[in-house]
């Protein structure tokens, strides 16, 4: 050993190595197939569709006053309403309904299409209503299918499509339940 001290001299410790990404990524919830299909298939007990489907309709028809609401105040269809409506009707599908199923993102997709379409009807008859003076209620009664159809196309435009199918997207996306490891250990009865 020399007698050399000076900082050159000394060894030095080595530098830590950054550990690589793909160390840190381990995932941190490891479930067994036997295990998750137990699990999925408590989930699939706790899920309503009729309920899931009453709050999606209930918030389409909602969304579809709030919109014709605004269009009326603003006097311009705003179309980024329908993508709001779609994610109301997809949230409200997913907290009343809890599925995990398929069936409920078509449903909530329909029930934002319902939505967009009640908002054109709500909005055109108001508009109906304030032109003849009859109230809003006995407009809606009397509209008829065929002339709901023909003043929808009429008023439809090509942005239109568009805006329809994201609200058809964040209805069907934001519908399904979102699992956490915590509700994989609740439904296979492990202590969190």
């Amino acid at each position: 050993m020399s007698d050399d001290l000076t900082p050159d001299s000394i060894p030095k410790p080595p530098e830590p190595q950054e550990q690589k990404a793909e160390d840190q990524a381990q995932p941190e919830f490891q479930i067994s197939e036997q295990d998750a299909e137990r699990a999925l298939e408590v989930f699939r007990q706790e899920q309503n569709l009729v309920v899931g489907s009453m709050a999606g309709l209930i918030a389409a028809v909602s969304g579809a006053a709030v919109w014709a609401g605004v269009t009326v105040v603003t006097e311009y269809q705003i179309g980024w309403m329908a993508v709001g409506l779609g994610f109301l009707v997809g949230i409200a599908i997913r907290t009343m309904g809890r599925g995990i199923d398929q069936v409920f993102g078509v449903v909530g997709a329909v029930m934002a299409l319902v939505g967009c379409v009640l908002g054109n009807v709500f909005t055109i008859a108001w508009y109906i209503s304030a032109q003849t003076g009859s109230s809003l209620m006995s407009v809606l009664t009397q509209l008829d299918m065929e002339l709901m159809i023909d003043l929808i196309t009429e008023s439809f435009q090509v942005m239109d499509i568009l805006f329809y199918g994201l609200a058809l997207y964040f209805g069907y996306k934001y519908a399904f339940r979102q699992l956490t490891s915590d509700d994989f250990n609740r439904a296979l009865g492990r202590a969190i």
